[in-house]
């Protein structure tokens, strides 16, 4: 079976909202990406490394993002869809480089044996670490929580500037047992994370037919039964209130959640936002604010943005 490459030459700017557009809304099988810092890095370290920037095939100017597809997906489609992204990011302000799309097939191998020598343990914090389950990892703290993953091609590896912060966002808000939803949990880190910090009963969504067996097989891997799964869009269909609500996705899609959080929030409930960059801020803000909901933290890193979000205090009281 052929797997359809689209190859992306851009600039590292948008390379974070380049993988949340492929994964999230294009449903990419898997992304590859070439950076030229990480070349040159590679030469400035005082070890026996060295690296030869002239003799680097088709090395990047900047960088070089490929998404793959099956093979049957429509080539030109896609195509588009890049270009029409690239150009929205750039009119965010982004610097999106040379922006030239192009598009390739190639064989099908083993990608999910191939790719693994690229992802190691990720210690995000002393409570957290993210460890693959081919290996082995010994926690720097007695109590410290480890989420074991085989995230595959398509979904999240922890690595993500988004994810990250709404790991962070999770540890500060889950300070007792508490019913949380995970909107679009993708391979079902944050799903996984809320279960193993202490979370009492934890509910995941997600739209993709991928991401529901991604994260039924990771919750499986972490031997938790106190998560369900539920293939939806959002929180369509979904009853019943929570004490929080987390959602690491694109802030265009968050937009259309915001209606969604009053009905499903309970009374001192908190909501947790991650996978928006800081040009698309003021949009978010005006939307939680006609729908009676303020920001009570902010966390910043790079162009990325997550908020901490409770009802205003006199909508609570209502």
């Amino acid at each position: 079976m052929k797997l359809l490459v689209i190859k992306v030459e851009t600039s590292h700017e948008v390379e974070d909202a380049l993988t949340s557009y492929s994964q999230d809304v294009l449903q990419s099988q898997g992304i590859e990406v070439r950076r030229r810092s990480d070349f040159e890095e590679a030469g400035w370290k005082h070890d026996a490394t060295v690296v030869e920037l002239a003799e680097i095939a088709n090395l990047p100017d900047d960088l070089q993002f490929m998404a793959y597809f099956s093979g049957e997906r429509d080539r030109e489609h896609l195509i588009n869809e890049y270009r029409t992204k690239l150009k929205e990011l750039q009119q965010l302000g982004l610097a999106t480089g040379p922006a030239q799309v192009s598009a390739s097939y190639i064989e099908d191998e083993d990608w999910n044996t191939v790719w693994q020598k690229f992802y190691h343990v990720l210690n995000l914090s002393r409570h957290l670490a993210i460890v693959p389950e081919w290996e082995k990892y010994q926690p720097q703290f007695n109590d410290q929580q480890l989420i074991k993953l085989d995230p595959g091609l398509a979904f999240g590896t922890g690595n993500h500037t988004t994810t990250q912060l709404a790991l962070m966002g999770l540890e500060r808000a889950l300070i007792k047992p508490m019913k949380i939803v995970d909107v679009g949990t993708g391979s079902g880190i944050l799903a996984i994370a809320a279960a193993l910090l202490g979370a009492e009963q934890v509910l995941a969504t997600d739209i993709s037919d991928e991401a529901i067996t991604a994260a039924h097989e990771n919750i499986a891997l972490n031997q938790l039964t106190n998560i369900d799964i539920r293939q939806t869009s959002l929180l369509a269909g979904v009853s019943g209130k929570y004490d929080l609500i987390v959602a690491n996705i694109l802030a265009e899609i968050l937009l259309d959640l915001i209606p969604q959080l009053d009905e499903h929030l309970n009374n001192g409930g908190q909501v947790i936002f991650s996978g928006i960059d800081y040009l698309q801020l003021d949009k978010i803000k005006q939307a939680l604010d006609q729908h009676g909901f303020q920001i009570t933290l902010t966390m910043k890193q790079e162009r990325w943005v997550g908020l901490v979000i409770e009802r205003k205090e006199d909508q609570e009281e209502l």
